[in-house]
Formats: structure tokens, sequence, C-alpha cells
């Protein structure tokens, strides 16, 4: 079972020693083209020659920590139309940091993922949030693309809800237009909201599935077990490969912390439950979410590696 973190790896002092730069659109806008030009291009290069060094630290810790989210603003800015443009004019230019960063990442069996933004509504009734949301999901697997992955089926998650008033129809539709690469990168991912774990099974045909367990009990006060027939119905989803599940836990001092928390009797709305907690604090918690096996866990916490080292070694000490 590998553990993963999401985006900011932490050093001991809970500072970033490889950040990802980022710029706003409006910076870049208020630049002459040349100036935009040097803003986009030294901060793509530095974020992929930190997320290089991000990995060579991965590469010292056990293979069960080989695991991480990649941040969505790899490319600042890729998907603004003024940007796009004079990318295309320097990306190749990137292409060796890539192709680096994904052998590097094949050769110490790294775990790879990203995660588009919310806005990313492929079953939107809005065309144009359609156009835009497959644009990002595209720029997403671009990236991974250019690091050598999309070649087999899963061998890179990108993982995006199936929100959206359009439902299992809109995804479907949606998903089509997607290149072959990118679908076979593609998972969904039930959410706290709009789309339960059964909606997001009817997609299992077209892409894998990732149960987001935290997820799951927020709208439904359920903690789904491993031996659930939906859990089964996941797994086979991912037509060999070993499945990805996400969890995190309500914020501290909302929940208690030990023992299953149920809803009815915390007489908190769903919205307060949903935020997630700066570390796993819920041993109850924690012996569930290890007990799913057969799944590699994306930790979704807000202390990101290092909440995920205190939960790796709590599973070895027991």
């Amino acid at each position: 079972m590998k553990l993963g973190f999401a985006c900011k790896y932490l050093n001991a002092d809970l500072k970033q020693p490889f950040p990802f730069r980022a710029t706003t659109r409006k910076r870049f806008l208020s630049l002459n083209n040349d100036e935009r030009v040097q803003l986009i291009y030294e901060i793509s290069k530095n974020n992929l020659v930190n997320l290089q060094q991000t990995f060579q630290q991965l590469a010292l810790l056990p293979d069960d920590l080989r695991m991480m989210r990649i941040g969505s603003d790899l490319l600042p800015l890729y998907t603004v139309p003024e940007a796009m443009v004079l990318y295309r004019e320097f990306l190749p230019d990137l292409y060796p940091l890539f192709s680096q960063c994904g052998d590097f990442a094949r050769a110490n069996n790294i775990r790879l993922s990203f995660h588009p933004g919310q806005y990313s509504v492929l079953a939107s009734e809005d065309a144009s949030v359609v156009e835009r949301s497959i644009e990002d999901v595209e720029y997403h697997a671009l990236c991974a693309v250019l690091m050598g992955y999309g070649k087999t089926f899963q061998d890179f998650k990108i993982n995006i809800h199936m929100n959206g008033k359009k439902g299992f129809a809109g995804f479907k539709e949606s998903f089509g237009k997607l290149r072959p690469e990118t679908q076979r990168m593609l998972t969904v991912e039930n959410d706290e909201v709009s789309c339960s774990l059964d909606d997001v099974l009817q997609a299992s045909e077209l892409c894998a599935v990732v149960v987001d367990i935290h997820h799951h009990w927020v709208k439904e006060n359920e903690f789904i077990k491993p031996d659930d027939p939906r859990i089964a119905q996941i797994k086979a989803s991912w037509r060999g490969v070993r499945p990805v599940l996400h969890y995190s836990i309500s914020q501290e001092g909302l929940i208690p912390e030990d023992g299953f928390p149920d809803q009815t009797v915390l007489g908190l709305s769903k919205m307060k439950f949903r935020a997630h907690s700066d570390y796993y604090f819920n041993k109850t918690l924690n012996d569930w979410a290890l007990s799913f096996t057969d799944f590699d866990i994306m930790c979704e916490v807000k202390m990101k590696n290092i909440a995920r080292d205190r939960l790796y070694y709590y599973r070895q000490a027991q």
C-alpha cells in the first residue's frame, strides 16, 4: 500500500523546500509580449526543476511513500488564450525537463496524479463550461504525456468529480471528446454534495473510479467497508491496476478523537464536516482507512506529507 500526498512537499520545519511558483492573469496581461514570455517560461522551468527535486526526495523514502499529486500550476496560465499561444513557441524547450521528471519517477516507482480543480465540470449543461473543462483536463493530460505517460491504462491518474446537471450522460458525452491518452488516465470521484458513489459507478465502463471515503461519509453518514459490493465494482474498474482511494477526515474539534463519528449525534451541518483536518488524529478512522488493503491511499490533509508520514508510522506500529 502506497500512501501519497497532494501538491506541496514539506520539510521538518513545515516549509516547502521546492515550491511551485505561480502568477495571476492580471499580472500577466499587464506585461508586454517579451515580458510575458519571460515570466511564464521562467516559472514553468522553476516548477519542473523543483518537481524533479521533489521526486529525488521521494526516491530516498520507502517505496510505500513514493506517491504524490502534482500541482495544477505546473505550467502557469496555460489555458489562458494569450498565454497558450506563447507556450506553443517555447514549450519544446521544456521537453527535456518533462522527460527527466517522467523517467526518474518511473525508474523509482513514484506513483503520480493530477486533480483538475472544481471548475472542471464535464457534465455541465453550459456548453462553454464543458469546453473550458475539456481544455483544462487536456492541459493536465499534456503535462503527463510530456512526462511519458498516457501509454497504458492508468499509468497516470487525472482525477475529476462527476458533478454537473447533465450527470453521467453529460460526463459520457464529454469523455468521448477527450484524446485517447487522456481517456486512459482519467478517473472519476464521488463528492460530498451532488454526486454519490452510486452515481460515479455508472462511469466504471469508461474509466477507473476513485472512492473518497470521507466524501461518502459526509454525504451518506456511512462508513463504507472493504467488503461492500461497491468496492468490488470499484476495483474492477481499474482493470488490474492497483486502485486508489482518497482519505481525509473532518477538522479537529468537530469529530471525536476516537470512534466512528455519527452526524446525527454531532448535530452539525454537512458543510461543516467537509473541510479537511491538519492531521489524522482519530485512530478508529485510521484503522478503517488502512483496512482497504487492496488500495493505495491519497492522503488529503492540510499538513501534506508530514501528516501522511505519521499515518505511515502509525501503520508500521500496528
